[in-house]
């Protein structure tokens, strides 16, 4: 039974009550979810929060690799789960933070990306084997970064906050987790450690998985806008992660959904786009 599709519609009348059932009990929409206890894989660190809202208080970040036990469908986006440690609370149902466990499910198929995580591409990109793998040390920063997904943005964050970043909060966090490599405070010094490692590039395509990028000033969302910028002078505002295959790992509005990853192509990341190199 697909624990995300299937709804068992069951309706009956009083009158057709002579047992214990009650009409509450077999009346309306009642999602396969709920009846049958599902278990479902997180493939993307996803908030649990105390209700079905954005808005809700966040109770814990689920990480990637947890089981996690489906209560019930609440809406159209949201799951009531039960977690490890018996807490409940509400999860996004969205494909790209979770995936159903199926006892038949073999390893082989859950290596091959064609499940229901293909077809959100940040997903596809960045956790299974069409990414670009880098070394060892980019892989363990980018591992360290993704267990953040979701936190909520917080303008000049607290440098040593982990419920809140800014972009370079973010990154500096990263590379602590990851490595126990502490860079700058701010994405300027950030960028100048960068510029002093190595070579950097402007052309963000020759760009290697795990590098960092740093970025101007927004100016609108067309390539238009930043035509006759100096580039060279401009003043770094944003930083992130490239994780190859055209895609950013960084965090820059709640509204953009906090840590998160973007595409770069064609969007105001590309216009935007300075200089990137590696930290290592």
């Amino acid at each position: 039974m697909n624990w995300k599709n299937t709804i068992v519609t069951a309706s009956v009348t009083a009158a057709m009550l002579m047992g214990s059932l009650t009409t509450a009990a077999l009346t309306g929409q009642v999602s396969a979810a709920a009846a049958d206890q599902s278990k479902a894989e997180v493939i993307w660190g996803v908030n649990l929060r105390t209700s079905p809202t954005t808005s809700a208080k966040v109770i814990r970040m689920v990480s990637k690799g947890e089981t996690v036990t489906v209560l019930e469908q609440s809406g159209s986006d949201w799951y009531k789960i039960k977690d490890s440690a018996n807490r409940t609370g509400y999860i996004s149902s969205s494909s790209k933070y979770t995936q159903p466990v199926n006892q038949d499910t073999t390893a082989e198929n859950k290596g091959t990306g064609n499940g229901s995580s293909s077809s959100n591409s940040a997903i596809s990109n960045a956790n299974n084997g069409s990414a670009v793998k880098g070394s060892a040390a980019v892989e363990k920063v980018i591992a360290a970064g993704m267990k953040y997904m979701g936190t909520p943005y917080k303008y000049a964050a607290d440098r040593n906050s982990t419920s809140v970043f800014d972009c370079s909060s973010f990154v500096r966090r990263a590379f602590i987790d990851g490595l126990g490599i502490t860079l700058p405070a701010d994405s300027r010094q950030q960028g100048e450690y960068v510029k002093k490692k190595g070579q950097v590039t402007t052309n963000w395509k020759n760009l290697k998985r795990g590098d960092l990028m740093y970025f101007m000033s927004y100016k609108g969302t067309s390539a238009s806008a930043y035509k006759g910028i100096n580039k060279s002078k401009a003043t770094i505002t944003h930083t992130g992660i490239y994780l190859g295959n055209g895609k950013i790992l960084h965090t820059y509005s709640n509204a953009g959904g906090g840590v998160t990853i973007s595409d770069i192509a064609g969007k105001h990341w590309e216009y935007r786009f300075l200089y990137g190199g590696s930290a290592l």
